[in-house]
C-alpha cells in the first residue's frame, strides 16, 4: 500500500469514528475477530470473541442512543473528545497494521474524526429540514459502518 493510501485509510477510519464514536472500533475489532485481517494486525493479538461481542454491543447501543432526543450534540465537548480519541486510536491501529507510523495514523484519524463529527452534524442538520429525522440518522449510521468496512476491506487486501 502506498503512503498516500495509508493516509486515506487512517483518515477514513477517523471519519467513521467522527460519525459514530464506537462504530470504527467495533468494525476493527469485529474484522480482527472474524479473521478478515491477518494476525499481524495490531488488534488481532488481544481480540477475543467476548471482547468483540462487548464492543459491538456498545456500538449498537450508541446507534440507538443517537436517535434519542436527550442525546447531546456530537460537537459538544464530551462527545467530540470521545470521537477524537476513537479516531486517533483507530487511525493508529490502521497505520500500524499497514506497517506505517502509528503517530501519523493517530493524527490523521483524529483529523478524520473532526471532519466526520462536524460534517455529519451539519449534513444531518441540513438534511433533517426536508427529510424524516430518523431516515437521516439511519443513513448516517449506514455511512459510518460502510466507511469503516471499506477501510477494513482495503487494509485486508493490503496486508
Amino acid at each position: 500500500m502506498t503512503r498516500s493510501s495509508l493516509r486515506v485509510a487512517a483518515f477514513g477510519i477517523g471519519i467513521s469514528a467522527g460519525l459514530r464514536s464506537l462504530t470504527a472500533p467495533a468494525v476493527l475489532v469485529w474484522s480482527a475477530d472474524k479473521k478478515f485481517v491477518r494476525k499481524s494486525f495490531p488488534l488481532a493479538g488481544f481480540v477475543t470473541h467476548r471482547v468483540t461481542k462487548r464492543v459491538v454491543k456498545l456500538a449498537a447501543g450508541e446507534l440507538i442512543a443517537d436517535k434519542l432526543p436527550f442525546t447531546p450534540n456530537r460537537i459538544s465537548t464530551g462527545p467530540l473528545a470521545a470521537r477524537l480519541v476513537s479516531g486517533a486510536a483507530c487511525g493508529a491501529a490502521v497505520s500500524l497494521g499497514l506497517k506505517g507510523p502509528w503517530q501519523e495514523g493517530a493524527v490523521l484519524g483524529a483529523v478524520g474524526a473532526l471532519a466526520g463529527a462536524f460534517g455529519g452534524y451539519y449534513a444531518r442538520k441540513h438534511l433533517s429540514k426536508r427529510n424524516p429525522k430518523i431516515a437521516v440518522a439511519l443513513l448516517e449510521d449506514a455511512m459510518a459502518i460502510g466507511i469503516g468496512m471499506a477501510v477494513v476491506s482495503r487494509v485486508a487486501r493490503s496486508m
